[in-house]
């Protein structure tokens, strides 16, 4: 069991491999902050079913400085991983990155206030046998990705030149299947459901069929 503080967002689904910027403000999520780094905690960072509790009226940007927003039920599957200060201004503003290491499962809160910190189990895919049919159809996938990647991003010389590089060339199929949520937009619900898949033949399939529609 892993204990994690929780930073539920709206729509921002998040996968293990691939950093997020965040600007932090809320008094809550600032401690939140705080607390992680001072005591070794990876934070979640997790889309949301539903609003819990919302703001009865608009802010100014003092009060949202020094007040808590709406609050959210968070989605019971996310990405969590170690959060990293880059910049705390004098007002209490932060510029955080946080490094997705892990996909987890809500288990049982711990703390409700001043922010949440939960009980969590690992959420990992099933099994692949080395050398077996569905490796050998995950390899596939992969290059089919990569080739229609390359397809669609043709005039464009950055991407190009990331997605030709080692790093990517090199990727296993699992990691891939990952780590291309960053370069492919999609709904959140959608990207919610690729995380929940315990497959990766299942979202390689899922993101090839959106990448042909386009």
């Amino acid at each position: 069991m892993i204990e994690v503080a929780l930073f539920p967002i709206p729509n921002s689904v998040n996968f293990p491999g691939v950093p997020m910027p965040l600007h932090v403000f809320e008094p809550r999520y600032r401690k939140m902050v705080k607390y992680c780094i001072d005591n070794n905690v990876m934070m979640g960072v997790c889309h949301t079913e539903k609003m819990l509790h919302a703001i009865s009226r608009e802010q100014t940007e003092e009060e949202v400085l020094n007040n808590n927003q709406s609050t959210y039920k968070p989605c019971a599957v996310f990405s969590a991983g170690a959060v990293e200060l880059i910049e705390e201004t004098d007002d209490g503003r932060m510029a955080i990155m946080v490094n997705f290491e892990t996909r987890l499962k809500l288990q049982q809160e711990r703390q409700t206030l001043p922010f949440n910190i939960w009980v969590c189990e690992a959420y990992e895919d099933d099994k692949i046998k080395d050398g077996s049919s569905e490796e050998l159809s995950l390899r596939q996938s992969h290059e089919k990705i990569m080739q229609r990647l390359l397809a669609i991003s043709h005039g464009n010389a950055e991407i190009q030149k990331v997605l030709v590089g080692d790093h990517w060339q090199n990727m296993s199929p699992i990691e891939f299947s990952f780590l291309v949520n960053s370069l492919v937009a999609m709904p959140a619900e959608v990207k919610q459901d690729l995380l929940e898949m315990k497959q990766p033949q299942q979202r390689l399939d899922v993101i090839l069929e959106a990448l042909n529609s386009i």
